[in-house]
């Protein structure tokens, strides 16, 4: 399966310079926040993928809407074909503002979502918009990842986690891919494409 991943700012490669026969060989769409609402509806209009979200930190600060004809996996598990994603969107809270939290605010939202993860046998992809602490995230207060993600792997094991929020052109060497014990990492700057 080809999966799309997209974040924090819209590709110019797919925004202006359409290639609908790339978009329909794309089997999946994930998109880890901070993307326009119409951006997302026009990669929907052309592709045949579902698009599946997470909101970021500034998607609703400005009173944002959501995308139409998207789903938004927020705080669940969405299965996709038999490909489990777990949805946690927002960043570690830096300032006042809707989608931001606090270390503990994110382990109670991961604790609520046990009777789902039992249910489900766990979960394939982690879709997140921040990172895991210490897994190309940042030192800076605003872009610090959670170190409950970081558990929530530990414990599942999931095949890959993706996440936003860390620009790639924050830093000379920012690493795209990372990996966490048996856990691929991606990060979805712009976008990134890779087969499941």
């Amino acid at each position: 399966m080809k999966i799309l991943t997209l974040a924090d700012v819209e590709s110019k490669g797919l925004w202006e310079h359409l290639d609908r026969e790339y978009l329909r060989s794309i089997d999946l769409i994930l998109a880890a926040g901070d993307l326009k609402p119409d951006y997302l509806e026009y990669l929907g209009l052309y592709s045949r993928a579902d698009i599946l979200h997470v909101y970021g930190n500034h998607d609703r600060t400005h009173g944002k809407r959501s995308p139409g004809g998207c789903i938004c996996v927020e705080d669940m598990i969405y299965n996709y074909k038999g490909i489990r994603v777990l949805g946690l969107g927002g960043s570690i809270r830096y300032k006042p503002g809707p989608d931001q939290y606090t270390e503990a605010e994110m382990e109670r939202r991961i604790r609520k979502l046990r009777r789902q993860l039992k249910k489900n046998g766990g979960f394939d992809i982690l879709l997140t918009h921040s990172p895991a602490r210490g897994l190309g995230d940042a030192e800076d207060p605003t872009h610090m990842g959670f170190e409950c993600l970081k558990k929530l792997m530990d414990d599942y094991q999931p095949k890959y986690m993706v996440h936003g929020h860390v620009h790639m052109n924050y830093g000379v060497n920012r690493e795209r891919i990372n990996t966490y014990g048996s856990t691929t990492i991606i990060n979805a700057y712009e976008k990134y494409e890779f087969d499941f």
